[in-house]
């Protein structure tokens, strides 16, 4: 489980479409400890240093942007959640459902406006005023529209994340809040 607060930003130094290689500023990580990698969970399998080696599945690949991540590629890094910790986001599982695709960016002073296309699989549970994790980033909705959502990323989301990093057309990862999702479930 994570909060969607993320914690670093790491590189890709290696990716042969099975084996993830990120270097990441982490200390003290370990073996089999899950990870948030551009908002999915991924599992630890080698450490070498400052980098991090994941193993990413055929499913994983093809409903997340991790199957055309490239060397050189950054990446949004969150920890799992401990008990105890703060959770300064909302639960974010780390099981991305779909991707979305970025419609539109609009500076608004040291903000921006990215109106975002989300699949009909997850517009029924993203809200206005709702949580949704993007590449693993706890956001909250601005306003939906159909499968057409707004969020406002303040600057320090764009200095600390890699949303600043890209452009229209740009496929995200998108996690509708999990609450969401077990609330309508139950209906």
């Amino acid at each position: 489980m994570f909060t969607g607060i993320i914690q670093e930003i790491g590189k890709v130094v290696k990716y042969d479409g099975n084996t993830l290689r990120v270097s990441a500023p982490f200390k003290k990580v370990a073996r089999g400890e899950s990870i948030s990698v551009d908002g999915v969970c991924l599992t630890v399998t080698t450490i070498k240093g400052r980098t991090l080696s994941f193993d990413v599945g055929k499913e994983t690949q093809r409903i997340t942007t991790l199957g055309s991540l490239i060397v050189g590629a950054r990446v949004n890094l969150e920890r799992a959640l401990r008990v105890g910790d703060r959770l300064g986001g909302h639960w974010v599982s780390g099981h991305v459902e779909e991707t979305g695709t970025i419609l539109k960016i609009e500076r608004d002073r040291q903000s921006s406006w990215y109106t975002l296309k989300m699949p009909l699989a997850i517009a029924k549970y993203v809200v206005s005023k709702g949580s949704i994790a993007i590449n693993g980033i706890s956001l909250t909705v601005a306003s939906v529209r159909g499968t057409t959502m707004k969020i406002m990323i303040i600057p320090h989301a764009l200095a600390h994340t890699t949303l600043g990093d890209k452009c229209v057309g740009d496929d995200v990862n998108m996690e509708p809040d999990i609450l969401a999702k077990y609330a309508l479930s139950n209906l």
